[in-house]
């Protein structure tokens, strides 16, 4: 497949299923179901990329399984583990304004309310009250700080996202 569209990882293929050819999913999605929303998949084995369809899924205890167009039996199905899944960006959701998908966060230089630059968003955390910010600074501070923690509260902490301009501007002292 030569396709050259902005891609995005949304699970992996685990390991077998029966010997029809199903397969174990896991889903990077907030719901394990909502893999399954995207159509097609592309698959990357080793570094070779294949467009694929999923013919059907079921839940199966507490994960999901799929049998997928051209996968017919368990030896084809072992071909496919630990293949990762992908769909093009194009197939995401527009999200209301106020809210934003988490890779488009990350690389957003992270300012605060007096100009201070704390550094860029390396990833977000998930916490059971709110998501929160990882800003690494390029190198110690002036603050002695190399990484912060900063809740993604908006309103409270977070005051402006400029996804354009790729930055993030917050209410949070540096020192902290």
């Amino acid at each position: 497949m030569t396709n050259t569209r902005e891609m995005i990882v949304v699970g992996k293929l685990g390991s077998a299923y029966g010997i029809r050819g199903w397969l174990k999913v896991t889903a990077f999605t907030d719901e394990q179901e909502g893999i399954f929303a995207y159509s097609p998949w592309v698959i990357d084995i080793q570094g070779t990329k294949r467009e694929i369809k999923v013919l059907e899924w079921r839940r199966h205890g507490s994960g999901v399984v799929c049998r997928l167009d051209g996968v017919d039996d368990r030896n084809d199905a072992e071909r496919l583990t630990n293949a990762e899944i992908s769909i093009g960006t194009e197939q995401l959701q527009t999200l209301p304004e106020d809210e934003f998908y988490w890779r488009d966060l990350v690389g957003c230089e992270v300012v605060n309310t007096q100009g201070y630059n704390m550094g860029a968003v390396s990833g977000l955390l998930e916490t059971g009250s709110n998501d929160v910010l990882e800003v690494k600074a390029k190198s110690n501070d002036a603050f002695g700080k190399r990484e912060r923690l900063i809740p993604f509260v908006t309103g409270q902490f977070v005051l402006e996202v400029d996804l354009a301009g790729k930055q993030i501007k917050v209410d949070w002292d540096p020192s902290f």
